[in-house]
């Protein structure tokens, strides 16, 4: 079997393996940030491309090539959650086909005798298959948004290649043109990469990992080439490496002088952190069919060295794991190399930058090289000798083992896949798997309910509460859950107001729950919840020093105004509306909000608004450089919002005429 009909049954073992898992539904973050395919319309036009491709808030580039490739499966939206998964899963077997490339290349650099051919040749094919099949990729691969974690890899594998090529061509005389295949590779790479997820800024750092630690004793370089590709490395790899050191140390004292946003500080994060990445190399090495997917939040930050003493002996062992993969560096390279770009993959998301503490898919690019040492043993190679073929005639077992790995890899990633394809069973499995996270509780809730089974939901989130009184997210599921049964009590009520009151997080949930209990605020549809109790517990949100500190204001001002609307007080409605832009002055807000005032027999209302808005955005400042300010830049160069603002100020002015008209007035 050639190496290229082999690599194509893997991969189809690959879509196989997926397969159950391309039915499932959009999830959390699908729907923070895919909906903006269709914000302004159909994207079947220049303006509409531009204003989207630029939309992103994710990092300061907002991964703008993340969101552009999301317009390969829709157009508008809402869309149909198979075509996105479906890209995911393609783009997923294309970097698993680069990194079979990768490992063929650097295998036949570390063992370049032609009766090691085969051997290499299996090692590459064995390396890139476990990594392709492993069941802890499937929370990357079938969480749509995620393809902004899939695209580094790609774009990195891709710059690898590219510096590879300019390499060989350096060592063969043509000086020019390897100079020029390594600048396209680690330049672009990382460009694109980064332009993907932020992360893609480490492309320089796999680099110098790659010559230091294997190509510069196994391909030593011949002398006249040397100094010039050094320079070039130097230039191209060394400086960007630097530059991203730099960045992260800064962040870090920011950080910890000035403090962070979140439940934890920045010191906390980095004592937290080493037993998070032996976890995931835990789950790397001894993989399970089911993870704790998508919910992390029962992972606590330790609080001291020995505060839990677990903390200390995760950081000494990962502080020897660092020593060890340097000190057999000439022993055994490759083993050295897996183990030091994994830690360099987790640069940016595991150390200073104060990101969420816990994330299965950040192993998506760290864990690239992490079985080509166990590939490179199975294919009967020689760990310590990678010229070397491996003594012994174990070519049998080798390969009964190898058949054995990857049948349970594909077994497993099948399963997991299958419960990506089924939601209910996915959050009841989730829940049970993370019985210690309020986030996993409270979605196995969500679908509960809306599978018609709210007495499940009540039981559940009862025990939840009885744990985590102050996560907001349970207690108002449980009056959700009550209100589906027919009556919430007034104990759900006091529950949900206290914690509205003393929650640290969940503001983000509040906008949402507190529409559908205003829908529901007529007492009809859910005895118990009217439009007092509603307002109550609102006020208990505005009472939460919390939510001032996180940025909330806009949303419970907001909130504010929908009850005055309910009380049918068109000038209370105003004022909380305006409070609620000059807490964030946005162009979408203003309108929508002016909208909403006009929908409700308020157009002068809405006029006003639209008025004070247009005030305050005279006197508003710059956006800063990143990818909000080029977005704000698109909009005023389309005047987008001169047209819809107009547009809006002219239906409401028409609105305020037929009013008028009504009442026997003149205009």
């Amino acid at each position: 079997m050639t190496p290229y009909i082999a690599f194509v049954v893997i991969a189809g073992l690959g879509w196989i393996a997926y397969a159950p898992g391309l039915h499932g539904a959009f999830l959390f973050d699908d729907f923070a940030n895919l909906p903006a395919i269709g914000a302004t319309g159909r994207i079947d036009n220049w303006p509409a491309f531009w204003r989207y491709t630029t939309s992103g808030t994710a990092d300061p580039t907002g991964r703008p090539l993340a969101m552009l490739s999301f317009l390969l499966d829709a157009r508008d939206w809402p869309a149909d959650p198979y075509l996105f998964k479906r890209t995911n899963l393609v783009l997923h077997l294309l970097n698993g086909f680069l990194l079979w490339q990768l490992l063929r290349r650097l295998g036949h650099l570390l063992a370049p005798a032609s009766a090691l051919v085969s051997r290499v040749e299996g090692a590459a094919l064995i390396g890139s298959a476990l990594w392709l099949l492993h069941p802890l990729l499937v929370s990357t691969t079938l969480y749509i948004v995620q393809r902004e974690a899939m695209l580094p890899a790609t774009f990195a594998l891709l710059g690898l290649l590219a510096w590879l090529r300019g390499r060989a061509l350096l060592v063969s005389g043509r000086a020019a043109h390897g100079a020029i295949w390594m600048l396209a590779g680690i330049t672009a790479g990382t460009l694109l990469g980064t332009l993907s997820k932020a992360n893609g800024v480490l492309l320089p750092i796999y680099v110098l990992l790659l010559e230091s630690v294997l190509l510069r004793d196994a391909a030593p370089l011949p002398a006249t080439a040397k100094r010039r590709y050094y320079g070039i490395l130097a230039v191209l790899a060394g400086l960007p490496s630097l530059a991203v050191f730099l960045y992260l140390g800064w962040e870090g004292w920011h950080g910890i002088a000035y403090g962070i946003d979140r439940p934890w500080t920045l010191s906390q994060r980095l004592l937290t952190e080493p037993g998070v990445i032996l976890d995931y190399l835990r789950l790397l090495w001894l993989p399970h069919p089911f993870t704790a997917g998508l919910f992390n939040d029962q992972v606590r930050a330790a609080q001291g060295f020995w505060s839990p003493p677990s903390t200390g002996v995760a950081i000494i062992a990962l502080l020897a794991l660092m020593a060890l993969a340097v000190f057999i560096r000439r022993r055994a390279p490759i083993v050295s190399l897996a183990l030091l770009f994994f830690l360099a993959g987790h640069l940016v998301e595991s150390t200073t930058i104060a990101l969420e503490l816990y994330f299965e898919h950040r192993n998506y690019v760290p864990a690239l090289l992490m079985f080509w040492p166990l590939a490179w043993w199975l294919a009967g190679l020689d760990l310590r000798s990678p010229s070397h073929a491996a003594c012994g005639g174990w070519r049998v077992p080798r390969l009964a083992l190898t058949a054995i790995v990857l049948a349970g890899l594909f077994t497993m990633t099948r399963q997991n896949a299958g419960l990506w394809g089924n939601v209910r069973d996915q959050a009841v499995l989730w829940a049970e798997l993370n019985p210690d996270s309020p986030r996993a509780q409270a979605y196995a809730a969500q679908t509960e309910i809306n599978s018609g089974h709210p007495e499940r939901a009540e039981m559940r989130l009862r025990r939840a509460i009885a744990v985590h009184p102050d996560e907001t997210q349970l207690a108002l599921n449980l009056v959700a859950a009550q209100c589906a049964m027919g009556a919430v009590t007034a104990q759900a009520l006091h529950d949900a107001e206290t914690s509205l009151r003393t929650a640290r997080e969940g503001g983000v949930l509040l906008a949402g729950w507190f529409e559908r209990a205003f829908n529901m605020s007529d007492g009809r549809r859910c005895a118990g919840l009217d439009l007092a109790a509603a307002e109550r517990l609102l006020d208990a949100a505005f009472a939460n020093p919390n939510n001032a500190r996180r940025g909330r204001m806009q949303d419970l001002f907001y909130l504010r105004g929908l009850v005055a609307l309910k009380r049918q007080d068109g000038a209370g409605a105003l004022q909380a509306l305006v409070q609620s832009i000059d807490h964030q002055p946005r162009p979408g807000a203003a309108l929508s909000y002016a909208a909403l005032l006009g929908s409700h027999g308020y157009p002068r209302e809405g006029i006003a608004l639209l008025d004070h808005y247009e005030a305050i955005k005279r006197h508003g400042g710059g956006a800063g450089l990143n990818m909000a300010a080029v977005n704000a830049w698109v909009f005023a160069r389309q005047g987008y919002w001169t047209h819809e603002f107009g547009h809006l100020r002219s239906v409401l002015m028409d609105d305020v005429r037929d009013l008028n008209d009504k009442a026997g007035t003149s205009p």
